[in-house]
């Protein structure tokens, strides 16, 4: 079993007996919430299925994982989600398996996901690779797998310049349990934000108990490795004295 990220996208390639698409975060429905704040942003839907499915098509897998959060809006589902969701579905299935863990906005999920195998939020192991969303505790057969992928994070990093301008990158990260090799994966959609983690106050959660964050290895989604995470940190402070 090996398992990469596709170069310069938020997307994971798992291969064992079947060939495994992964992708977290989607959050389809986020331009309602941004909606109600009175930002008027024009469903991005079309554009995230039909970058999924280019991707698909290039890389044939025999089953999609979505990694949680599929849809956005919590506690309840909006008029947006009802109709984009289960479309979503239905044009990914087309093409692989679709298997679903759900994540902390999926609320009303299974209802809008036929078609689909919508797990436990405790999350699944397939083919030795365990996966969970990340905001809850995960399940005894994922804990102990080996190499274990998760999310939830929506993790990035801030790069700051020498004239004190900043932007966040999103980032790939990969760290370490007593046990396992553990991949937090960045967020697919880019309109919902990130969490900058050289910039950060303490996260709390079940993967902070798995994992030392400061000694995690961090990538950008075009591979370049920008070191662990302590250093980057600890770099950032230095250049604010």
């Amino acid at each position: 079993m090996r398992f990469f990220p596709v170069a310069g996208e938020s997307v994971l390639v798992a291969e064992g007996k079947n060939r495994v698409m992964v992708v977290a975060d989607v959050h389809l429905g986020i331009e309602y919430e941004l909606w109600l704040g009175g930002a008027n942003v024009p469903s991005q839907t079309g554009k995230l299925l039909n970058r999924l499915l280019a991707l698909m098509k290039a890389h044939e897998p025999d089953r999609l994982v979505m990694l949680g959060d599929l849809k956005h809006n919590v506690p309840r589902t909006s008029w947006q989600e009802r109709v984009e969701v289960p479309d979503f579905i239905r044009r990914v299935s087309e093409i692989a398996d679709v298997t679903v863990v759900p994540g902390n906005h999926d609320t009303g999920l299974r209802d809008l996901a036929a078609g689909a195998e919508v797990c436990e939020p405790e999350g699944t192991v397939i083919d030795g690779i365990g996966y969970f969303h990340g905001h809850t505790w995960p399940g005894p057969e994922v804990l102990s797998a080996k190499s274990i992928v998760t999310a939830h994070l929506h993790p990035s990093i801030r790069l700051v310049d020498p004239l004190g301008a900043s932007r966040s990158e999103r980032v790939w990260v990969r760290a370490f349990s007593k046990e396992s090799e553990i991949v937090i994966m960045p967020a697919f959609n880019p309109l919902c934000g990130s969490l900058p983690l050289n910039d950060m106050d303490d996260e709390k959660g079940p993967l902070m108990k798995l994992i030392d964050l400061s000694r995690s290895m961090i990538y950008l989604l075009d591979g370049t490795y920008l070191g662990r995470l302590g250093e980057i940190t600890a770099t950032q402070r230095y250049k604010k004295k």
